[in-house]
């Protein structure tokens, strides 16, 4: 039996655990999960958990992590927290008996992380990302607004280095942050606001304008194998409230993520973010890391968390795909449960 850990991570670390338990009926996986909140919902589906100690970072957690492999006994290790350094050291966890499943080599995972970098250095003919700006100086922002909006009739603005969407928003040359509040429009922000407020500040962080993508969103969750794509189950946001996703393969993103997966050496479980413009798709980002929506994906067929696993463990020779049911509408719906 392998013992299977999945540290600190995101919340869809729960379905992905509930869906490896479902698969595995001959009982070859014991998961363990980790975290720091002792209420995480992960706990609810793992064979066993631990509560991480709060504030370790770096070399601090990569030490507490190989000790906790020791311990547990631990053979194969899924990182979410400080995967970047875990990759890294990946040998020393083999030399004690533990493979590390990481989505992708160190210096990939943090050009993925780093949305202007990413953007600067991916070729992707079929869905390019939208047209782009780096900023980091008030005088930056106006000369790239500028130029975009000679093009481009709508422009939005996030961080390079976010999770969430935390930081984007539409700018909107009309009204201003207080009507946008009282009027409730999310994830909008006003020119002559946002302008004024870069002035103040001078410089900032690292951010990007660009253009605005005012289509659908599609989000893929993806199985590869060191740059191998495996499986993709490409996920249709429908924009009206309760009509829920549509799985929709089509061939141009399927290409796309078939390009990025061989060019970035992808491996296990991985999600990619496209959404439509009038010229076609573009690329939104690459999430190293499975999907929040991951479980809808998996109502198509193909089992993605166990998958990844499966093929990660015995080789994916040895793992059948099952067919995708193309067309198939999906959806979350919520339930209620007891934490302990």
């Amino acid at each position: 039996m392998q013992h299977v850990w999945f540290n600190k991570t995101f919340s869809s670390v729960a379905a992905a655990i509930r869906l490896i338990r479902e698969a595995d009926l001959a009982g070859d996986y014991h998961i363990v999960s980790s975290h720091t909140n002792p209420y995480s919902a992960a706990f609810q589906e793992a064979h066993e958990y631990v509560i991480e100690p709060s504030g370790l970072q770096g070399e601090a957690y990569l030490a507490w992590c190989l000790q906790f492999c020791l311990d547990q006994a631990i053979t194969i290790f899924i990182p979410g927290k400080e995967a970047v350094l875990i990759g890294a050291e990946h040998e020393r966890f083999a030399q004690q008996g533990t493979r590390v499943l990481a989505v992708a080599a160190p210096d990939v995972l943090t050009l993925i992380n780093d949305k202007a970098a990413f953007y600067r250095a991916i070729d992707l003919p079929l869905t390019p990302p939208a047209a782009f700006r780096v900023i980091e100086t008030a005088a930056e922002f106006e000369a790239a607004y500028q130029e975009l909006k000679q093009d481009h009739s709508k422009l939005c603005i996030k961080p390079s280095k976010s999770v969430f969407g935390l930081g984007f928003a539409v700018i909107e040359e009309e009204r201003s942050c207080a009507q946008l509040l009282v009027e409730g429009a999310q994830y909008q922000i006003g020119f002559d606001d946002l302008q004024r407020g870069f002035a103040a500040m001078g410089t900032f962080k690292t951010m990007i304008l660009m253009e605005y993508l005012d289509g659908h969103e599609y989000s893929v969750d993806c199985v590869g194998d060191h740059g191998r794509l495996i499986c993709a189950v490409p996920r249709k946001k429908m924009k009206q409230a309760g009509r829920g996703q549509l799985i929709e393969m089509r061939s141009d993103i399927l290409e796309s993520v078939t390009q990025l997966a061989k060019t970035l050496g992808l491996n296990g479980n991985f999600n990619v973010q496209f959404k439509e413009r009038a010229a076609g798709l573009g690329l939104l980002e690459i999430n190293a890391r499975m999907s929040g929506g991951i479980a809808m994906a998996c109502l198509a067929g193909p089992n993605l968390p166990y998958l990844a696993l499966r093929g990660f463990d015995r080789g994916f020779d040895n793992v059948q795909v099952p067919e995708i049911h193309n067309g198939m509408r999906v959806a979350e719906l919520g339930r209620a449960a007891e934490l302990q």
